[in-house]
């Protein structure tokens, strides 16, 4: 994508089912743990690069030593620098004690990160300073192990405000009003309850120690999941680990966060990738399984686990994002997926090149939206054999005709590469147009200049901003006939508010080509109406029932927004033609089908949270509020 965004965060949760000295005596090392972790975590550190943490529980350790671990970071590279550091406590541990090195009752006693459950998250910060206070997993400590609660997420929630009041109401006095302490806090809430309410239920039968241990074994998860999560409005897969030993991954009931786990008779393993899993463990991918929306998957003391509904799902709206561009295209569903995306956008692209394969050079812009050039390329050979079939089967062709309509093969060349590793996207607004413009390089000496057309794909097209003060310049030296830029994404048009970092109107440049069009056509009093139709929503409370923005775009068609997006993004003195192809809905539906989540390009919201956010977004634009809408 080169218009990069921050997007979801992910998590990974390991629990070892056998003794922790199985592991020593089968794998020749007590870091089984710790080395699948990272793994699972490398594996998926396209997810998150601005943070990483881990937390690790000990399931049977003796009162008096230390059982939950925890390490984050903020480092360039986190995941290394924090299992390094899980390295050094090892060496250092066993200086003085290598005969202890096998000996896992030892070692659980007297190591840090040599429990069974083991917890890992990546953070891409949607907002918040990048510090480690704001990483995952987050503790909340208690002395009863069935209080202690550690909890890593990939999620954000619409309606933080009513939580955090909800906490007020029930006597707690948080210390942000932020999505990731409210829910770990109403969680932690609720699992306090719970625990009492076992303690109640015991407490004349059995005394402690026993009593402790009746009690965790009776904690009902899902009872507390319920209770927790009943009133949350957003994307979530969110993964916990209780004190004694206890874990779940509870994913939210429109399917919207991504979740997946796999179990033999060593371990459960949950990541929010499926080719994290198969590459760190080596399983089939018809063995890893999804969670279902609503539902969670609970492992219990003793390792066994199954799947649970804690909430009522509803239509399934799994995030289409990931399928374009967030999740690794290693998996076998989504290189597919990508490939279609990519087929899809060919008849589009011949009608603006007006057939003319001869002269035209078809590329990509690196690296995620190669699976789509790919999916194209083939759709173009096969075009071209329907062709050439058509034009055999009506004769008349001499042998030289013939000798190059045989030999000919689409123009296919990689005519823009990063020039150097800058991750644009973390940097301010101020300073990103500094930055775009030195990232690309282009490789010259191979359009027929005035001749040729060129024709770019990228994944999607957000901002624009790299397109106009980079890329086509770069291209335009090249002196083509005329450019076209083709998103296997369709038109972004309204803010998420489940994960992705796309909540201003003004950063849309689909939004802002709407504004010019409206403008043009005497249409400015529709912007009024629609902005006092959200500030009455708003004020009323009514601004979940209806996303009241779409009206700004109904006026338009699809192709209409494309070109006024061609103008906007058009250097000032770019000598080429230039056409900007977006993807359809239908075409996105078609590549598609299993995950329909799509409300950043049509406004269908899958929670009223998101229709409030749009609403409050578009009033926020029309206020000149640079600011979040959640």
């Amino acid at each position: 994508m080169s218009d990069e965004i921050k997007h979801e965060c992910g998590i990974a949760l390991i629990r070892l089912r056998k003794p922790y000295q199985y592991y020593i005596d089968k794998y020749g090392t007590a870091l089984y743990g710790a080395n699948k972790l990272s793994v699972l975590m490398q594996k998926q550190v396209n997810r998150g690069q601005d943070g990483a943490g881990i937390a690790n529980i000990k399931l049977s350790v003796p009162p008096g030593h230390r059982y939950i671990s925890r390490y984050r970071s903020v480092e360039q590279q986190p995941i290394a620098d924090i299992f390094d550091k899980v390295h050094k406590k090892f060496r250092k541990a066993l200086k003085d004690n290598r005969d202890k090195a096998r000996n896992a009752e030892w070692l659980q006693q007297n190591v840090a990160f040599t429990g069974e459950v083991w917890m890992g998250h990546l953070r891409y910060g949607t907002h918040g300073i990048n510090e480690i206070e704001n990483c995952h997993p987050m503790l909340r400590q208690s002395n009863w192990r069935s209080r202690n609660l550690v909890m890593a997420g990939n999620f954000n929630m619409t309606n933080v405000d009513d939580l955090f009041d909800k906490l007020i109401s029930l006597g707690q006095h948080p210390k942000e009003k932020v999505d990731t302490v409210t829910v770990m806090e109403k969680i932690g809430h609720f699992l306090d309850e719970e625990t009492q309410r076992q303690f109640e239920h015991f407490k004349d039968t059995f005394e402690n120690p026993e009593l402790s241990d009746i009690i965790e074994q009776n904690i009902d998860l899902v009872r507390v999941l319920h209770r927790s999560c009943r009133d949350f409005d957003g994307g979530y897969a969110m993964v916990g680990m209780t004190g004694y030993g206890a874990a779940f991954v509870a994913r939210d009931p429109a399917g919207i966060r991504p979740a997946y786990y796999y179990a033999d008779d060593e371990v459960v393993v949950v990541a929010s990738e499926k080719p994290a899993i198969k590459m760190t463990f080596n399983c089939d991918y018809d063995q890893i399984k999804e969670v279902l929306p609503g539902h969670a998957l609970l492992v219990d003391k003793y390792g066994e686990y199954n799947e649970f509904q804690f909430v009522e799902p509803i239509e399934k709206k799994s995030c289409s994002f990931e399928r374009i561009y967030f999740s690794r295209a290693s998996d076998p569903d989504i290189y597919h997926e990508r490939k279609r995306l990519g087929k899809l956008v060919l008849p589009q692209i011949l009608e603006e090149i007006q057939y003319d394969l001869a002269n035209t050079v078809f590329s990509y812009i690196p690296n995620t939206a190669e699976t789509a050039f790919l999916g194209l390329v083939e759709s173009l050979d096969k075009y071209l054999v329907q062709e050439r079939k058509r034009l055999i089967q009506q004769g008349n062709l001499t042998p030289e005709q013939l000798d190059k309509l045989l030999s000919f093969r689409p123009r296919v060349e990689k005519l823009v590469a990063k020039d150097v590793k800058l991750r644009t996207f973390i940097t301010d607004d101020a300073h990103r147009g500094d930055m775009v413009s030195s990232v690309y390089e282009t490789t010259f000496e191979v359009i027929k200049k005035k001749t040729d057309n060129i024709v770019l794909i990228d994944d999607s097209i957000v901002r624009g901003t790299t397109l106009e003060r980079s890329i086509l310049t770069m291209l335009d030296r090249l002196e083509p006939k005329k450019i076209v830029i083709v998103s296997s994404a369709p038109q972004i048009r309204y803010p998420d508010c489940y994960g992705i970092d796309m909540s201003k109107m003004k950063d849309f440049v689909a939004f802002r080509a709407t504004l010019e069009l409206l403008r043009e056509r005497g249409l400015e009093n529709l912007l009024d109406d629609v902005y006092e139709r959200c500030v009455s929503a708003v004020q009323t409370g009514d601004a979940s029932k209806e996303n009241f923005v779409r009206a700004l775009y109904e006026p338009f068609t699809h192709q209409e927004i494309s070109r006024k997006v061609a103008e906007i993004v058009t250097p000032r003195d770019m000598k080429a033609e230039l056409a900007v192809i977006y993807q359809t809905i239908e075409g996105l539906h078609q590549a598609c089908p299993h995950h329909t989540g799509d409300w950043y390009f049509t406004g269908h919201y899958p929670t009223p949270g998101g229709n409030r956010i749009v609403n409050k977004a578009f009033v926020n634009y029309m206020e000149g509020k640079g600011v979040r809408a959640y």
